[in-house]
């Protein structure tokens, strides 16, 4: 008797360790599911400087200028192409500019408008920077998205 209830606590406790151990991988596998980003640029003004690229996670990072990926490729095509490697799945946002004449920022002019290309997913914010929620889409698998420079 005392036997049987042994085994049947061992094998309680088996099954538990393994519910555990499908749960804990689970959760792990959610944390490590990462996808390759692209993002095709267009309207590129060629040979002038370089396109930057920044990835926003969040109101609060787009919002802030935090990002979460970032990068920069010289503007020699008219069409360029970032592709950021593992990012994890889910929602962000895009804000480009091209820096033509290499100063590290965009430049306006006299009454605040941008002298130097600049552009956001989903192509909104022509006439103003967009919130959020206009720019934002999700990384899920493969993403690929295209963005023009106003």
């Amino acid at each position: 008797m005392l036997i049987k209830k042994i085994i049947s606590l061992s094998a309680s406790s088996l099954v538990l360790a393994a519910i555990n151990s499908l749960a804990l991988i689970a959760v792990m596998s959610q944390q490590a599911h990462a996808a390759d980003l692209t993002v095709n640029i267009s309207d590129v003004n060629q040979g002038k400087g370089h396109v930057m690229v920044g990835l926003y996670s969040g109101t609060e990072a787009f919002n802030q200028g935090i990002t979460s990926f970032g990068s920069r490729v010289k503007a020699d095509n008219e069409q360029e192409q970032v592709v950021f490697k593992d990012v994890p799945a889910g929602e962000y946002a895009i804000k480009i500019y091209q820096d033509e004449n290499s100063n590290q920022k965009l430049d306006f002019n006299f009454i605040g408008i941008p002298k130097e290309g600049y552009g956001f997913s989903n192509n909104v914010g022509r006439f103003g920077s967009p919130q959020y929620q206009e720019a934002k889409f999700m990384v899920e698998e493969k993403t690929e998205i295209q963005i023009e420079l106003f």
